[in-house]
């Protein structure tokens, strides 16, 4: 059995032997302060997603408001959440969608249409995919 302080030593080994391999391969380790920089950064596109996933949120748009490159926001965003800017805004505006189907009464197409999509036809596809159910059966099923 081991003890808790064999396991961090463990994983600092694995940690340090990465850093060598990546160093050896000609990469370069990127200072513990520009990585929280970038975190911070893309945390607060992350809220401002949350915040109004209907708005028009593009990859360069965010990116931009972050201060970072493309590429740099993408993969920093990925390591994150998980997801590309683009999975997380779909899911953040399948969301809002869901809680405002079950709130109010507005018809499907209304709904789909304030929460960011640009046609019925896609947000009825990735509604399916996200919840099982088509937006319609969704409503009646929590109602």
């Amino acid at each position: 059995m081991t003890d808790s302080h064999d396991v961090c030593w463990e994983e600092l080994g694995v940690q340090l032997a990465a850093g060598a391999v990546r160093l050896g391969a000609g990469d370069s380790c990127r200072p513990p302060r520009t990585r929280a920089f970038a975190d911070a950064r893309v945390t607060k596109a992350v809220r401002a997603i949350d915040r109004h996933p209907d708005s028009s949120l593009t990859l360069d748009a965010l990116a931009r408001e972050a201060g970072l490159s493309r590429y740099h926001f993408l993969r920093t965003f990925e390591q994150l959440t998980g997801l590309t800017p683009h999975q997380y805004v779909l899911r953040a505006r399948l969301r809002e969608a869901a809680m405002r189907l079950v709130a109010e009464s507005g018809t499907v197409l209304d709904i789909a249409l304030d929460c960011g999509f640009g046609d019925v036809s896609n947000f009825n596809r990735a509604f399916r995919t996200e919840f099982g159910m088509s937006p319609r059966a969704y409503r009646a099923h929590l109602r």
